[in-house]
């Protein structure tokens, strides 16, 4: 999911400089909705794996 972000973040990036600020800030956007979903399940794995196993 991180990979999908930051190809979106290069295509904003490269759109922008381009020229094309429509698809530019779509892609943005997408990124930073991806980055923010990557980061709360990489919270939620993170608090789960360090719970002691069930007995």
């Amino acid at each position: 999911m991180l990979s999908w972000a930051v190809t979106f973040l290069i295509i904003a990036i490269i759109a922008g400089l381009l020229g094309f600020t429509g698809i530019a800030g779509t892609a943005a956007s997408i990124a930073q909705v991806l980055f923010v979903l990557f980061l709360v399940l990489f919270v939620i794995f993170l608090a789960m794996g360090r719970r002691p196993p069930p007995t």
